[in-house]
């Protein structure tokens, strides 16, 4: 057991309709050979959605497994708010060959966290302790806002992988298993 193994998403009903989630990765290589990678820890109260279509594809189950109910509907409609507890975060590193200087690798550390919201709706809740590091190592050239949007990307990517990608654990769902995904 380690790091994302109890970790789940969509937590607005209580942690009994959440959907297992875990760690998931990203990386991408552009221009001249530079790399951005990331590593996330995804234990989120709000729902995982597909950056390019907006659609949950992670979330509070519907009592017959058949799909995701919306986390903002659901508080919407006030119910949900008091079922959630505070041990919810997600938690990543994006790093690159890039070389940095220190004020560029914290602007690559905020540009990153669009990748949170680009991924889970809603985040950086009064529930959640979000947090994205980065760091810089090696000796390429490269913008600096370049580096952070793709930060974004691979941020969002790897949120996304960490739940298709996790596997039921003593009871908990994870996505690959539920019925009409």
């Amino acid at each position: 057991m380690g790091t994302g193994t109890g970790a789940l998403v969509g937590k607005a009903l209580g942690a009994e309709q959440a959907t297992k989630s875990g760690i998931g990765t990203a990386s991408q290589r552009f221009g001249d050979d530079i790399i951005v990678g990331a590593i996330v820890a995804v234990n989120a109260v709000g729902d995982v959605v597909d950056p390019e279509t907006g659609r949950i594809i992670a979330g509070p189950r519907r009592p017959d497994d058949s799909g995701f109910l919306d986390t903002s509907e659901i508080w919407k409609s006030g119910q949900g708010l008091r079922q959630i507890g505070v041990s919810n975060t997600t938690i990543g590193v994006v790093a690159t060959n890039a070389r940095l200087s220190k004020p560029e690798v914290t602007k690559v550390a905020q540009m990153a966290h669009d990748g949170l919201a680009r991924a889970i709706r809603p985040v950086h809740t009064m529930f959640d302790g979000d947090t994205i590091f980065a760091l810089s190592f090696g000796d390429k050239q490269a913008d600096v806002t370049v580096v952070g949007l793709v930060a974004a990307e691979v941020i969002a990517r790897a949120i996304v992988r960490a739940v298709t990608q996790a596997q039921g654990l003593c009871g908990m769902p994870a996505v690959a298993e539920l019925k009409g995904k």
